[in-house]
């Protein structure tokens, strides 16, 4: 049961790397902002790390009848850490030249935190907002969700795998992480926002959806519903992404029940295997599947590169 490369797949990225930056990037109509949701980009990125590292681990403990712990994060380190690690390098002598002394020094800590994937806990008790004045003048603010998605990696495969050696039901495991996380993220959000922000148990729900989805497919739980069920499926899943994207605001309650819409229309479209309908075509297109192809990298500059240029307009008065 070997899953085919969906280009479709890429497509999301990159609706979910562009929402990203239009929302950093505080592009603005009329004084509203273009897409005041944009930030629900990193939810999507969730349920697809979820859902493709869920895959990943099924095709290769079930073809093999063994899974290498070892060659699993050896993987995610080549995949995550060289690219992170020359975006640090690259960046770090334009901070140096940008920020005053003790902005730089916060920033230099935030190096560190990053490359040990914990910045989302550093930025927290830093008192940093995400989405504020002061969180957009923060160059490495946006490697929080790699902290989320490194730290869901470390502990995931292990409990999966105890769960599959004991032949134990990964549907109950995976709907009581959600349940649980989704009860306790929606609670959290209304009494410590901010925490629920950039906390990994407020997180796992959306990469349990992803995970979930993968189980769906892998094990072939779809295969009754009707191709035109799946198709209608696909089509509420676009326009939830897209309806959150311009309805959410950053006073909205996140992660919550409402961040449930933008998280299951992302099942809805991974769901949908081998369609041919307009979404799908749309996602398959070059342009979208070049842009989900380089979409790490993207989000890796796009964010400092903001920062540099709004802090050292600020100080500079020049306008970059």
């Amino acid at each position: 049961n070997i899953l085919e490369y969906r280009p479709e797949i890429d497509g999301l990225r990159a609706i979910a790397v562009g929402a990203v930056v239009v929302y950093h990037a505080q592009i603005r109509i009329f004084e509203k902002l273009l897409l005041p949701g944009g930030f629900l980009g990193v939810d999507i990125f969730f349920v697809i790390s979820g859902y493709l590292i869920t895959y990943l681990i099924f095709k290769e403990k079930f073809s093999s009848n063994n899974f290498s712990f070892k060659n699993f994060y050896e993987r995610r380190a080549r995949r995550i850490l060289p690219a992170l690690l020359v975006m640090l390098m690259i960046m770090f002598p334009f901070a140096y030249i940008a920020l005053i002394p003790s902005d730089f020094k916060e920033y230099a800590l935030s190096n560190i935190f990053s490359i040990g994937f914990t910045s989302n806990y550093f930025f927290y008790f830093n008192e940093t907002e995400y989405g504020s004045i002061d969180g957009l003048l923060k160059p490495l603010l946006h490697t929080w969700s790699l902290g989320v998605e490194e730290q869901f990696y470390i502990f995931f495969p292990i409990v999966m795998i105890m769960f599959l050696n004991n032949n134990w039901s990964f549907r109950m495991f995976a709907i009581l992480f959600i349940l649980s996380s989704f009860f306790f993220a929606s609670y959290l959000s209304i009494t410590k926002e901010q925490l629920s922000f950039f906390s990994l148990p407020t997180r796992i729900w959306e990469l349990f959806f992803g995970a979930l989805t993968a189980y769906l497919i892998f094990f072939n739980k779809i295969n009754f519903i009707k191709k035109y069920i799946l198709n209608i499926l696909s089509y509420i899943g676009i326009i939830s992404i897209f309806l959150s994207f311009i309805f959410f605001q950053k006073n909205t309650y996140h992660p919550s029940y409402l961040t449930f819409f933008s998280v299951i229309g992302t099942c809805f479209i991974i769901i949908n295997l081998k369609s041919d309908n307009v979404v799908h075509k749309i996602l398959s297109s070059k342009m979208f599947v070049f842009v989900g192809l380089i979409s790490y990298s993207l989000y890796l500059y796009h964010y400092p590169i903001f920062s540099l240029s709004r802090y050292y307009s600020l100080i500079s008065g020049y306008n970059l």
